[in-house]
């Protein structure tokens, strides 16, 4: 699944919009959103989700249950 970020607890800090390897991450008026079409959820890049590790708000950015599940292709 893609992931997605939660409004009411994001900062704003953009600490996770330069670490998405497929630029999926993305800010318009002020509030950022991860385009669950462009989320590889970082497989095949890394190890964990870099804009997780990056994001300095626990729980900040969750799995959208609600996207389908990233295949590599």
């Amino acid at each position: 699944m893609a992931y997605k970020i939660v409004v009411d607890e994001c900062t704003n800090c953009a600490a996770c919009e330069t670490e998405c390897p497929n630029d999926a991450i993305n800010e318009k008026k002020g509030t950022f959103k991860i385009d669950a079409a462009n989320c590889s959820e970082c497989i095949g890049y890394f190890d964990e989700p870099q804009c997780i590790a990056a994001c300095p708000i626990p729980d900040c950015i969750v799995i959208d249950d609600k996207a389908p599940r990233y295949v590599a292709a």
